[in-house]
Formats: structure tokens, C-alpha cells, sequence
């Protein structure tokens, strides 16, 4: 492994607080720039494009896994967690990057992903080649087989993408894989591996990295047991901290390990925990002060447009911060779920078990399954919604474009191990896995990657994206992509303290209205018709008001505004 970083100081005069209530944008980097025409994503690329997020008004950017890898999961199969992938670039391009970033005054939060290696990880080669109970196995997790010649795996559990969870080596031996077989898990009640991730920590914080973003926070911790149970009494388990495999009360001892090397650098390193767990009072826990200091709420990427819906995800989830001390986290869109400008033109999932949207994505994006309009206009009203909230907000990168899910992706051509580790009768729920939102980004409206690089993109980017573009947004008045510029501008003038009054003589029937301190005022209309507006100055609209509507002090059906209360 590369061990001997180019160091970038700290700024000791700079804000800890900055993550409290940032806005950051996640490039996932395969697809976002490629600046050498390969048909990948670079480092290169995102550094010629510095002065675009510079100008888009971001706190931060999350960085999603750059990482030697073989793209069995889309790079979160890491072969060297301290060095950078060859086709994406180089730890002296990585210095570069955050150089440029950091004089563009925008944080870097990486990917880390310490629920497992990739199989060509070194430490995996070496557990292959070494003998049942060695110390290079017990880094992972290894067990012998069941039947008569050990032929059967130790249990009958299923991975998170489908097919099973265990996979043989040739000794006879089977080896744990909580996602796709390429992933093998790691043992962490082996001190070794807890030396290794903190060095990597270190390895990442002495190169300038702010913060982190930890992969599956919650599968660290796992307690077996020398009779493992079946797949349908790991179901029936309780989720209470003491489940075999998922958010068990231990992890919280790692991360106070980590919070002890994060508190070493000025400012203290930051972390935000990807954590399915399952209620509010588990998730608090990794956003412990003590612990990682801030967990992912993904509730809002699974509501309906609905003012009741997002009162409720709001109101539980400050009163989470609040107890924790943390600031939450708002994201409508990611690297793996359908683009939510796609998921508000489809009908309300309305409880309905699976994912929003891949029943849609299932049936090859029908034009007259969606209505793309309306789901784009929701989504910037959504936003808006967002960004007025006190805490950080998420964005994925391209929705500042309005891009939908690209449904129209040749079987062929797929690349997420969801789609090929499961039959078409499983897909019901993950529709066909995530590449939809992982396509290359539009600049241009031209050329054949619409600017994404000289040479073609890794995955197939449809002739709508040209409309789409940065190109064909940039300057032109009313965009999403100039909503967002003005949203973020203006988010950095108004944010204040971290609370809301909900304005209750407002909030009724279709609409929320919140104030923020200092007369920032949120008026959603989550209905169809037009709903009036109090006095005050409008600040800005997620679609821009007509005369008519100025003059009646009016507010159309799915659109935000923000507004200057008299006085303020």
C-alpha cells in the first residue's frame, strides 16, 4: 500500500462548526468529468470543473469512492484504501484537487468503505493463500461448510444484491459477503484491522481531507456465534443493538476510536454515518459527538410530495438533532436511488412496499407512466424546501440540471451487480439497479458524450440530455440550474441559528411554512391550486412567478418561495 502522503496543512483559523449546515454535492467521479477521453470520470475532470462548483455556491463536496478497484459495485470494492484508482488518477492529482477545492473555499468529505475490501484487496490474496484459522484469514470472515464434505454454505443467507452470501474458496472453506461476492467482509474484532482504518483515517486527514462519508456504518460490528442462525430467524431477530450482523451497540466503540483521531487535526475531522437502521433513537447514536458526529436521514428520499409527509420527517428529525447535539441531514437524491425529479412525476407511492420509481425503471421509463414536467417541478420546489431547513443539505450531483432517472439502458450495458446478481422476477424492487443515476453528466449540448469528455461515457447517455446540459441552462434565467446558483447564494446570506417556528396561520391543508431567525420565511404549496401569500418581500420562487401572480400575492401549485418577512 501507499503510505507516504504530500501533506496539505490545516487551517487552524477555520470554522469547526462548517459541516453544521453545509451544503454539500456528491460527485460520484466515474461520472462527473473525464478529462482524459477514456469514457471515465477523473480527477482531471473534476478539477477542470472547480469553478463551476465554485460558482454553483457549495460549503463541500463528498468525494464517492476513487479507489484502485475492479467496479464490481461501482468502486466500493476497494482494493488500496489509500491510494487513487489508476484510470481515475494519482495521489499527486488528488493533492491538486483539494488544493483547488480549498482555494475555491469548498471543503473535501471522502468515501470510506470499512464494512469490507475488495477480493484483490492484498490482505484477502493473502488469506487465500494462507491455511484455515491463519491470521491473514481471520482479518475477514471464513467458516467451513455444512453437509457431509462442508459443499454447503455455512448458512442460507442472501447478499444485499441478491444470490447468496457465502462463497467458497478453493480449500473448502466459505467466506462472508455482505453485498456482491467481489466484497469480502471484514473481520473487526481483529485488532488489525482496526490499526488499518485508523491509518487510513490519518493517511486521508494529513493530505487535507475534512471529513468523512462512512459506507454501511452500521455493519461493522458483527457477533456469529458458533451456530449461525437461518436466514428467516435473521429476520426475525431484534433490532434493539443485538442482531448478528446489523447495528449492533459495539460499532459505537470504533467510531469513538475514529472521533479520537478526528479530534488530533484542527479542525476536528468530520463524519457522516450511511446508516439503515431502524428507528430514529438507533440512527442518533452515530451522530453521538462521541462517535461520528452526524448520520444520514434518508427519510425525505422515501415520502411522497406531501405536506403532512414532510412535516413529520422535519419535526422527528430536528428533535433527533436536538438530543444528539448534532445538526441533521436532508437529501432527496444519491447515488443509489431513482433522481427525485423522476420519483415526484410518478404516481404517490402511497405505502406501497419498494423502492419509489423502480417499477418505472422495471418497465424501460414509459412516457406515459411519468409525467416529467410536473415531477421536475415538484422536485425544484423540494428543493428549495431543503435548502431553507436548518442542518446540511445533500445534493447528487446533475440534479442542478433537473436530470431524471435515465430508464433507457441496454441490458448489455448495465454495470451495478443488483441487476446481474438477481432474475427478473426478483427485480420488482430495485427496478434494474442504479446505473439510471449514475450517468455520465451533460455539459455540452453537443459532441459525443455531451462534453462529458472528448471520447464516450461509460454508461449510455440518452439524446434528452442535450436540453439538459449545463450548456443549455447556464445564464438562462428561471433554469434549475440558475435556481440553484441563486438558492445556494442566497441560503449562505439568510442561514442563522438551527431552528424553525412552523407558521401554523400558514400551514395548512396543501402548504408548510416555516420561519427561519432574522425573517427568512418557506412557503410550500404541495397542492395543485394556487394558495395565497402573506406580505412580505419574495426573496426567490422554484418557478419563477408570472405578474399575474405577483400582483395577487399568489403562489402556484408545486413551487416554494422564500420570502423577507416586513421588517426583517
Amino acid at each position: 500500500m501507499t503510505t507516504a502522503p504530500q501533506t496539505v496543512p490545516a487551517d487552524p483559523q477555520a470554522n469547526a462548526d462548517w459541516w453544521r449546515q453545509a451544503a454539500v454535492y456528491q460527485i460520484y467521479p466515474r461520472s462527473f468529468a473525464d478529462s482524459n477521453g477514456d469514457g471515465i470520470g477523473d480527477l482531471g475532470g473534476i478539477i477542470s470543473r472547480v469553478p463551476y462548483l465554485q460558482q454553483l455556491g457549495l460549503d463541500a463536496v463528498w468525494l464517492s469512492p476513487f479507489y484502485p478497484s475492479a467496479l464490481a459495485d461501482g468502486g466500493y470494492d476497494v482494493d488500496d484504501f489509500r491510494d487513487v484508482d489508476p484510470k481515475i488518477g494519482t495521489l499527486a492529482e488528488f493533492d491538486e484537487m483539494v488544493t483547488a477545492l480549498h482555494g475555491a473555499g469548498i471543503k473535501l468529505i471522502v468515501d470510506l468503505v470499512p464494512n469490507h475490501s475488495s477480493n484483490r484487496h492484498e490482505w484477502f490474496l493473502e488469506a487465500l493463500a494462507s491455511p484455515k484459522g491463519s491470521n491473514a484469514r481471520e482479518r475477514y470472515i471464513f467458516r467451513d461448510g455444512t453437509g457431509e464434505n462442508g459443499e454447503l454454505p455455512p448458512a442460507d443467507w442472501t447478499s444485499i444484491f441478491g444470490g447468496p452470501a457465502w462463497t467458497r474458496v478453493p480449500d473448502g472453506q466459505w467466506y462472508l459477503h455482505s453485498f456482491a461476492s467481489e466484497q469480502p467482509d471484514f473481520n473487526w474484532k481483529h485488532p488489525e484491522v482496526h490499526e488499518d482504518f485508523t491509518t487510513t483515517l490519518r493517511f486521508w486527514s494529513d493530505r487535507g481531507v475534512d471529513g468523512f462519508r462512512i459506507d454501511v456504518a452500521h455493519g461493522l460490528a458483527k457477533d456469529l456465534g458458533e451456530v449461525l442462525p437461518s436466514k428467516a430467524d435473521l429476520k426475525a431477530m431484534p433490532k434493539d443493538g443485538t442482531h448478528p450482523l446489523w447495528d449492533r451497540d459495539e460499532v459505537h466503540e470504533i467510531y469513538a476510536e475514529w472521533r479520537a483521531v478526528f479530534n488530533e487535526y484542527t479542525p476536528a475531522r468530520t463524519a457522516v454515518a450511511e446508516a439503515w437502521v431502524e428507528t430514529p433513537e438507533r440512527r442518533a447514536k452515530y451522530a453521538s459527538p462521541e462517535g461520528l458526529g452526524q448520520a444520514f436521514n434518508f427519510d425525505l428520499m422515501e415520502a411522497d410530495f406531501d405536506a403532512t409527509h414532510f412535516r413529520d420527517i422535519v419535526t422527528d428529525n430536528l428533535a433527533q438533532s436536538a438530543v444528539t447535539g448534532s445538526s441533521t441531514t436532508w437529501v432527496f437524491s444519491n447515488h443509489d436511488g431513482v433522481r427525485h425529479a423522476t420519483r415526484y412525476g410518478l404516481p404517490p407511492r402511497a405505502g406501497r412496499p419498494g423502492k419509489q420509481g423502480a417499477d418505472w425503471v422495471l418497465a424501460g421509463g414509459p412516457d406515459d407512466g411519468i409525467d416529467k414536467e410536473l415531477g421536475l417541478r415538484r422536485a425544484r420546489a423540494a428543493t428549495m424546501f431543503e435548502l431553507a431547513l436548518p442542518g446540511s443539505a445533500y445534493l447528487y450531483q446533475g440534479e442542478e440540471l433537473g436530470l431524471h432517472e435515465v430508464a433507457e439502458i441496454p441490458d448489455a450495458q448495465r454495470q451495478d451487480p443488483a441487476f446481474w446478481r438477481t432474475t427478473a422476477e426478483d427485480r420488482g424492487f430495485d427496478g434494474l439497479g442504479r446505473d439510471g443515476c449514475r450517468v455520465p453528466l451533460p455539459w455540452t449540448r453537443e459532441g459525443e458524450s455531451f462534453g462529458f469528455g472528448t471520447g464516450g461515457a461509460h454508461l449510455p447517455q440518452p439524446a434528452w440530455f442535450a436540453d439538459s446540459s449545463v450548456e443549455a441552462e447556464d445564464g438562462v434565467a428561471g433554469s434549475t440550474l440558475e435556481m440553484y446558483r441563486e438558492a445556494l447564494r442566497l441560503r449562505g446570506e439568510l442561514q442563522s441559528e438551527e431552528s424553525l417556528t412552523w407558521d401554523e396561520e400558514l400551514s395548512t391543508g396543501d402548504v408548510l411554512a416555516f420561519e427561519r431567525p432574522g425573517g427568512w420565511l418557506n412557503v410550500t404549496n404541495f397542492g395543485d391550486a394556487p394558495v395565497a401569500l402573506p406580505e412580505g418581500e419574495v426573496l426567490l420562487a422554484s418557478t419563477p412567478l408570472t405578474a399575474a401572480e405577483r400582483a395577487a400575492q399568489e403562489l402556484p401549485g408545486a413551487a416554494t418561495v422564500w420570502m423577507r418577512r416586513p421588517g426583517a
